[in-house]
């Protein structure tokens, strides 16, 4: 299995040069069947990663590109009569796929990125009164370009909350964009990547990263890093309930894409940054952004107590 995991990491790296730690990021959520916010300046390939996740994984995608006079019904559907036979017939919005990329989701008003907490949350959608089901592989995985940028939306708490990690891609290093720029060292078109991972297999990866040992002396380490959080003048608040089970859950499906049975603090601190930061927020010295608390945080909390 981590084998067929790591073939999956090359694979995406075929078209996204230098970023493997990123990719293993964005599959470590998919693995921990979260979803995925990608914060980053325009051209630097999160959508690239989005489709090549898909491709990789063998899952259907639909793309949305949020912008500011988009309605809930444009991601969700709406129902429209039908002059044939007299009723209503619902027609599925985009959402209704197995990944969905939500394009430049903070350039929508909230009211409308509201729309896909009910999706997130419970993998289903309500509309008019009735309940209907999303695939059982649903992924969202929703890019944003920074708030400083004319025209976005800051995302509120809760829908923040709902992804599971959020990453930056950043620059290429130096050698990465070199090849990139002589146009070698892979290749620039996403159909490329290959299918390495069905459904199948996972299913089985789902499965056996929730049997992924824990140990009581790591989850002391987990509650040590979460008390901190919520005890320590910098943080405004400090991390809930379901960001500390989102940093076991992660730190189970890093270990078991190291190739481990049983997860080590090593994991936690791996995902950390990710799953930690865009639920933080400080005050003082630190500014408004939860990387420095994160940083802070690995830095004064010990391992072993």
């Amino acid at each position: 299995m981590q084998e067929r995991i790591d073939q999956c990491v090359s694979e995406i790296a075929g078209v996204l040069l230098g970023k493997e730690h990123q990719i293993k990021l964005a599959l470590c959520a998919l693995f921990s069947r979260g979803h995925l916010l990608i914060e980053d300046l325009p051209g630097m390939g999160k959508t690239t990663l989005a489709h090549a996740l898909s491709k990789a994984l063998g899952l259907a995608f639909n793309r949305v590109q949020f912008t500011s006079d988009m309605l809930p019904g444009d991601i969700v559907g709406v129902s429209i009569f039908d002059q044939k036979d007299g009723s209503f017939r619902f027609h599925p919005g985009p959402v209704f796929t197995e990944v969905l990329l939500a394009d430049e989701i903070n350039r929508s008003t909230p009211k409308t990125q509201s729309a896909l907490l009910e999706a997130m949350a419970e993998r289903q959608v309500t509309v008019e009164g009735q309940t209907r089901p999303l695939p059982a592989e649903f992924f969202v995985i929703a890019t944003q370009n920074p708030t400083t940028q004319a025209g976005t939306f800051p995302l509120p708490e809760s829908q923040l909350d709902r992804f599971l990690m959020r990453i930056e891609i950043g620059y290429p290093e130096r050698a990465a964009e070199r090849a990139m720029l002589e146009g070698r060292g892979g290749s620039t078109s996403v159909d490329s990547v290959q299918t390495v991972i069905d459904k199948s297999l996972l299913g089985q990866i789902h499965q056996q990263a929730q049997c992924v040992m824990v140990s009581d002396l790591l989850l002391d380490y987990v509650q040590r890093l979460t008390d901190f959080t919520r005890s320590q003048a910098e943080f405004a608040y400090g991390l809930s309930p379901r960001g500390a089970l989102a940093l076991v859950s992660s730190a189970r499906t890093w270990a078991l894409m190291e190739g481990r049975n049983h997860a080590v603090p090593e994991d936690v601190q791996a995902v950390l940054p990710a799953v930690a930061g865009h639920r933080l927020r400080s005050v003082g010295e630190f500014g408004g952004d939860g990387r420095a608390l994160v940083d802070h945080l690995l830095r004064q909390v010990d391992i072993f107590g």
